[in-house]
């Protein structure tokens, strides 16, 4: 009989305001793989606008460990493609995982998908689920706060990391990142207390949001007006150019509704989870 596998990876927002390229959470969309063995055939199938041939991401991925011949991919997901959710990281894990339950191999899936994608914070989140801490080859997780909520503003055009990542400074005075040593030391204290006033304080950042607000000024005019549209704020997810907006259980209403006032025009708005469980694998 042949072997099949369904993989099921989270979407991901890194940076989370001040924890620059060390701090992500997972989020409640869902890419899903379908691996079947199908000897002396190797094909891809998905509806979404992704490459069907050696050069998409999943099969990448599960190349790294093993030969895709004789392999049948199926890609379906939930994740926006617009930029900053980590959709290229689930895509390289899923394949990566794929490969790794198939032969049995107990590879480094971390260390993998971080050599892949280039972004261990997504990939510690895909993971792991929850929040994620990581060093680059260290992580610590840790689930949501009881009450914490999130909304997506998922802006309808599109920017690539690599435009975003190079709009960055070489150099930050040390002011700045003292700033942030701050800032994330208040939110970090924020998520394990559960204490919604300083998550709100903790979530400012001056390493790398100011410095892509030029590349979408309209993200970046949403998250300044955060606080005034009833959120504890918000921060750009990723590189951008998707808004992550952070509420409370009872306040999250509200906020969407107001959201939807700014935003409906120029981007999707979405109320997600923190998802605190992370990737999966199961045979079929």
């Amino acid at each position: 009989m042949d072997r099949r596998r369904l993989i099921t990876v989270p979407a991901s927002s890194a940076n989370l305001g001040p924890g620059f390229d060390a701090f992500a959470v997972a989020l409640s969309l869902q890419m899903e793989l379908e691996v079947v063995e199908t000897p002396g055939r190797f094909n891809v199938a998905s509806e979404l606008p992704i490459p069907l041939d050696r050069s998409n991401l999943v099969v990448q991925g599960f190349e790294r460990l093993h030969p895709a011949d004789d392999f049948s991919f199926t890609i379906r997901s939930e994740i926006p493609m617009s930029g900053g959710l980590g959709t290229s990281a689930a895509a390289f894990l899923a394949g990566l995982m794929a490969a790794d339950h198939l032969f049995e191999l107990d590879a480094d899936l971390l260390a993998l998908g971080a050599e892949l994608d280039g972004h261990p914070d997504n990939v510690a989140a895909a993971i792991n689920g929850g929040f994620v801490v990581t060093t680059g080859g260290d992580v610590t997780s840790f689930a949501a706060p009881d009450g914490l909520e999130a909304v997506l503003v998922v802006p309808n055009e599109a920017v690539t990391t690599s435009k975003a990542r190079a709009a960055l400074p070489s150099e930050v005075p040390l002011a700045d990142a003292v700033f942030n040593v701050a800032h994330s030391a208040l939110l970090m204290l924020g998520l394990a207390k559960g204490d919604f006033e300083l998550i709100s304080r903790g979530l400012d950042d001056r390493l790398h949001q100011s410095y892509r607000g030029p590349l979408y000024p309209r993200s970046q005019s949403l998250i300044a007006a955060a606080h005034e549209l009833g959120a504890l704020g918000a921060t750009l997810s990723g590189a951008g150019p998707t808004v992550l907006v952070w509420t409370t259980y009872d306040t999250t209403g509200g906020v969407v509704e107001a959201l939807k006032d700014q935003a409906s025009d120029w981007a999707e708005v979405e109320r997600v989870r923190f998802e605190s469980g992370g990737a999966d694998v199961r045979e079929l």
